[in-house]
């Protein structure tokens, strides 16, 4: 292993032949599935408005609050797709086999919207008015990331997100108590699990290549870290909802999201790391420390919490 300081261009050009390798690996294993087999049409009915049906009522659905606020959360942050496309395209760039991963990528996350968005309005599952308010301020805001145009800092946040995304879809699913719903989020999480580890696998590569800079830059996204949804209106509550019902919670985020990934990498068995690297590497430890004894504290007071959260 080398400390010499690598240019994004040149890490984009080393690593281009284990992008073309985990491209081809992503298509020979991703099945090929459609949205619309997933949705019940014929239980739906029109709305009030230009059709003349009826209004949306919480009545209309047997799902908990929670479980709609997680739908609703998942899907908007589904939603900003444009914007995500456009984040790694400027990263990645259009050529070669990184352009190919963007394109395909991009197409397989633009499904799992659409699904949610059919799913949760045929079964009459959330308020379609609110929903579509929600969409539009959140769109409207865009979405840039902490470390936007960096390449080893964006492949640390996606190699962590996608397998977050991928806990909270399956968690909404099973939490929904809808067999039907739990299903299609399975299938959607397995899209995200995929993208996870064609991510997690370049930032491997990426280790090999400039392990100094790689530590450096996971250390950042650790620190740092938030989900592309952080912004939604109204979300710091319903993040709490999530949490207290362990749908996403902090125990879950450290010992299913980033101690498997920071394990996969082999941060903690580097040898040779720079100065530098080595002082990013112990705040990498002291971090699962503290997200450790974050999760703990949080663990102590979630009954008290529910109890608070439980409607009057």
């Amino acid at each position: 292993m080398t400390s010499t300081a690598w240019t994004q261009t040149d890490l984009l050009r080393e690593l281009n032949p284990v992008v073309e390798e985990n491209l081809n690996r992503h298509l020979s294993v991703a099945k090929e599935w459609f949205p619309h087999e997933f949705i019940p049409w014929s239980d739906g009915r029109n709305f009030d408005g230009l059709m003349g049906g009826d209004p949306w009522s919480p009545d209309d659905a047997p799902i908990s609050d929670v479980a709609r606020s997680a739908l609703v959360v998942n899907l908007l942050t589904e939603d900003n797709l444009p914007s995500y496309h456009h984040e790694i395209a400027l990263i990645f760039g259009r050529d070669d086999a990184w352009g190919a991963w963007v394109h395909r990528w991009t197409a397989e996350e633009g499904r799992h919207g659409i699904a949610m968005r059919d799913y949760m309005l045929v079964k009459r599952l959330v308020d379609p008015s609110e929903l579509e308010r929600f969409r539009m301020t959140h769109m409207s805001q865009g979405y840039e990331s902490a470390h936007s145009g960096e390449l080893l800092h964006s492949l640390a946040y996606v190699s962590f997100q996608e397998l977050a995304t991928r806990v909270s879809h399956r968690n909404t699913g099973r939490f929904t108590d809808d067999p039907m719903c739990e299903q299609l989020l399975t299938r959607i999480a397995a899209d995200e699990n995929l993208h996870m580890i064609f991510y997690r696998n370049l930032m491997k590569a990426a280790i090999d290549i400039a392990p100094d800079q790689t530590v450096m830059a996971i250390r950042d996204v650790v620190k740092g870290f938030q989900m592309p949804g952080a912004d939604i209106p109204g979300v710091q509550r319903k993040a709490v909802e999530m949490a207290v019902a362990g749908i996403y919670d902090l125990r879950l985020h450290r010992d299913d999201v980033v101690a498997p990934v920071l394990r996969f990498w082999g941060i903690f068995d580097l040898e040779g790391l720079s100065a530098e690297a080595e002082q990013a590497r112990m705040e990498l430890a002291g971090l699962m420390e503290s997200l450790d004894e974050q999760a703990l504290r949080f663990e102590d007071k979630r009954e008290t919490l529910k109890a608070r959260m439980m409607p009057r």
